[in-house]
């Protein structure tokens, strides 16, 4: 008696080098596997870069837009002839023709020779480098207290939904979110500096101290509390959004049910498997913000008279001073863009997903 025989149909790339007998097992859910990391670094400083040259061109032309000449601002400082305006206005270099004043601009930004300042008298690179200390001190210790408080009360918000505590956390964040950095500023000085004077009003540090001694420091910490907590009260409530959000979205997912299924507590649910899959999209969003915090304590330093990039932005529009305008707008603009692009290139490393789109 013969044995019947089936013909197994070939797949189509040929026949299976498994040996499985023509059937392949393949995961059809599995999503398709991405292009290098190397392909995928390269596309995205590619676009860092076309924004910085925008960024660039931008600074160029738009401060030349200005109201005001700084020439003549000069010389309603002091009585100047017509003869030494002039001579001001070569020395300056805004006598040339404007698109040899941008390629002398173009020159300048590639050589880390921003020009000199006309109000200080200086070169702008050194001007942003003494001043760049004090904005980092301050948006650091922002940033570090605004992401910390955001994303502490924005899962608790998310795990007690709807409770009394969630109402009043994202209620309270909202309005602060609302409130014009300056006003919130102003309020505060004249409350906490003026009426109770309990802390210094504006700059760094007290006359005469050493900024590096014990009472320096100390000094240093009573004069950042101010405009700390200003830039932490209205920035704090995009983080506690986003994560309350993030964290609502991933509580409906299965694997928190067998995760209470094994006999975890809700506490552990919540610390150990909720709260690391709903920081995906918030970290995004932190380094996004990071760049935009930074650019954002121009409002701040001014209020509070702190020595930073902010303050002297502030002073460069009074001029107007262009090359410290220039200067200080393609400082700022390169720190979004570099936080941007740190943002993707994290955001493609925790998350599978993207790596494989």
């Amino acid at each position: 008696m013969t044995t019947p025989t089936h013909d197994h149909p070939t797949p189509p790339g040929g026949p299976d080098p498994a040996g499985s007998g023509g059937s392949t097992v393949r995961d059809m859910d599995e999503p398709p596997k991405g292009g290098s990391f190397l392909g995928y670094l390269l596309r995205k400083l590619g676009g860092a870069l076309t924004s910085m040259i925008l960024v660039v061109v931008l600074g160029f032309f738009a401060f030349r837009m200005l109201p005001g000449d700084p020439v003549l601002k000069i010389a309603k400082e002091r009585p100047m002839s017509p003869a030494q305006i002039a001579e001001l206005r070569s020395q300056y270099g805004l006598d040339k023709p404007v698109i040899v004043q941008f390629w002398d601009y173009l020159v300048g930004v590639f050589t880390g020779e921003l020009g000199e300042s006309y109000v200080y008298r200086k070169p702008v690179s050194d001007l942003i480098v003494d001043y760049l200390g004090p904005t980092l001190l301050l948006t650091a210790t922002a940033a570090i207290l605004a992401i910390g408080l955001g994303l502490w009360l924005g899962q608790l918000s998310a795990w007690r939904r709807n409770s009394l505590f969630d109402k009043m956390a994202s209620s309270t964040s909202l309005v602060f979110w609302s409130v014009p950095t300056f006003w919130l500023g102003l309020i505060l000085l004249m409350i906490f500096g003026g009426t109770l004077q309990w802390l210094p009003t504006g700059g760094m540090i007290t006359p005469g101290l050493d900024p590096w001694s014990v009472a320096g420091i100390i000094d240093v910490i009573k004069h950042l509390i101010l405009p700390v907590i200003t830039m932490v009260a209205v920035v704090y409530a995009q983080y506690l959004m986003v994560m309350r959000a993030s964290l609502i979205e991933e509580m409906s997912e299965d694997y928190l049910t067998t995760a209470r299924a094994k006999g975890l507590t809700e506490d552990e649910v919540r610390r150990k498997h909720a709260v690391p899959n709903a920081l995906l999209p918030t970290i995004t969003v932190v380094f996004m913000h990071i760049g935009g915090l930074i650019t954002g304590a121009v409002t701040v330093e001014a209020v509070f008279s702190w020595p930073g990039l902010g303050k002297l932005t502030f002073e460069a529009i009074s001029g107007p001073d262009l090359p410290l305008l220039q200067g200080t707008f393609v400082v700022f603009s390169a720190i979004i863009i570099v936080m941007n692009l740190a943002a993707d290139i994290v955001y493609r490393w925790l998350d599978p997903r993207v790596r494989r789109a």
